[in-house]
């Protein structure tokens, strides 16, 4: 740490700067250019001036701002990008106009727009690579059977494929949250300036236009004190991580009981003991989530924040969201790597399942369709299990049973409520369109697989926006700059 600094440089700025500068220093770089091919075309720049101060950031965006250290000649990421841009255009700083009818604070806000757009189309990638993972695994094991559990106890059978499927639509809103929070990110708030705006005649649109943002901020002042998009975008990461570890908690009973088999590749050894193989990335996937609690940090600064440009809720929020971000990413990534190894083990027997009491509610339900009333059916099946496991019932004992309880029933009742007791596979037959049905489950990942085809084909249209956004930048700028 060098004794030059201030008190404040060493234990603020030069943190915030190291923190920052790897991210922000190059969206400076491009939203500059756009800033200056945009006075140049509105006349409020010469032609020479705008040719100069491009030739700079042409320069500037070779820059490795990771290599950048923070000195104390300067306050922030802002003030280092106009030392070094004076330098490379060969003028004093006092001869810059990059910032002519521009703040710190809205090419703050548009930066910050712009980092984040890109990591969560990152994080949107590996969150739609997840999903289609869990519904191939959906529909090739539609038809294994296992235990579904419920307050941690055995309930009713259903498949791996209903369990798997049943994540892909959790997953498929998620990608439509953040899908929907890329819409609200890719609105520019630059021409806003500190927070009125200017009487200079700029063109927000071209800006915009170049940077790729679909739209304007309608308010000047919300442009700059906004901080929604950013709650959003931490809340939306907490959300979806905290989905994915509940999934994760239930994987590791399913690597417990050998239901399904433990890739090599996940796994760690123990130190002492040579036969253990443990499957510690889902410890360390529900450790993501728990570690998502940063957005309770976003929160409380916004909250503590007043309703105008303020460090608390903007540039103080920005470190944790990219981690945040980042996070979610490898959360994502990991998941679905997982889920692409796993295949079935050992899944439950079917006697297993039926000792489990997994399937009493099955045999009520058969006894139902005969025509009992449900709860004399819940009771008799209720009784039946208390006095033994569904494989020792005889039909003998379930009419002496049904009779105790005043319910009379036919030998074709009898027989359903035996099959269903004990045949936990029928359940694959079951035709409720959301239900663990083999034929369900697989049109279930079709439906889901179509939404999650229309976020991607959302997210693909917004890469192609940029692509083009990043050449009218370049091709604008070589216009003016020349050979």
């Amino acid at each position: 740490m060098s004794p030059s600094l201030t008190v404040y440089q060493q234990h603020h700025l030069r943190v915030v700067f190291d923190h920052h500068v790897a991210n922000l220093y190059p969206a400076m770089v491009t939203a500059s250019k756009a800033h200056v091919v945009m006075l140049a075309e509105q006349g409020l720049i010469s032609d020479e001036a705008a040719a100069t101060m491009l030739r700079g950031l042409v320069a500037l965006a070779t820059d490795r701002p990771g290599e950048l250290e923070y000195d104390g000649s300067v306050e922030d990421v802002y003030y280092t990008l106009e030392k070094r841009l004076a330098a490379a255009a060969g003028i004093e700083v006092s001869q810059l106009s990059v910032q002519l009818a521009r703040s710190r604070n809205d090419l703050d806000a548009g930066v910050f727009r712009m980092v984040l757009r890109d990591q969560l189309l990152q994080v949107l990638d590996a969150l739609l690579a997840t999903g289609r993972t869990v519904l191939d695994r959906a529909d090739r094991h539609a038809d294994v059977v296992i235990t579904g559990y419920t307050h941690r106890r055995p309930a009713q059978p259903t498949s791996i494929g209903h369990v798997f499927a049943g994540y892909a639509e959790a997953l498929a809103g998620e990608a439509a949250a953040y899908a929907g929070l890329l819409d609200e990110m890719n609105r520019s708030p630059l021409g806003s300036c500190a927070f009125a705006g200017t009487d200079l005649d700029i063109s927000p649109r071209r800006l915009a236009d170049l940077l790729g943002f679909d739209q304007l901020i309608v308010n000047s002042y919300e442009a700059v004190a906004g901080a929604d998009h950013l709650v959003r975008v931490a809340t939306l990461n907490a959300q979806a991580l905290a989905t994915g570890a509940r999934l994760a908690r239930t994987l590791m009973d399913w690597l417990s009981w050998g239901w399904v088999v433990t890739p090599g590749e996940f796994t760690q050894g123990s130190s002492i003991m040579p036969q253990k193989r443990n499957p510690v990335v889902l410890e360390h996937l529900v450790s993501m989530a728990g570690a998502a609690a940063d957005a309770a940090s976003v929160l409380n600064n916004v909250g503590a924040a007043w309703w105008e440009d303020s460090n608390n809720a903007t540039t103080d929020v920005q470190s944790r969201l990219w981690e945040g971000d980042d996070r979610a990413y490898r959360f994502f990534s990991l998941l679905g790597g997982l889920i692409e190894k796993l295949d079935p083990q050992r899944p439950p027997s079917g006697e297993e399942i039926v000792a489990s009491g997994a399937t009493t509610t099955a045999a009520a339900d058969a006894l139902a369709r005969r025509g009992v009333p449900f709860r004399g059916a819940h009771s008799l099946l209720g009784r039946l299990v208390r006095g033994g496991a569904p494989a020792t019932w005889t039909e003998e004992l379930v009419r002496s049973t049904a009779a105790d309880l005043g319910l009379a029933l036919d030998d074709a009742a009898v027989r359903d409520l035996l099959a269903a007791a004990v045949r936990p596979e029928l359940v694959l037959r079951r035709a409720q369109a959301d239900g663990p049905g083999e034929a369900a489950v697989r049109d279930q990942v079709g439906r889901l697989s179509t939404m999650l085809d229309a976020v991607q084909e959302r997210a693909q249209a917004l890469r192609e926006r940029l692509t083009r956004a990043d050449a009218a930048l370049a091709e604008a700028v070589a216009a003016r700059v020349g050979p």
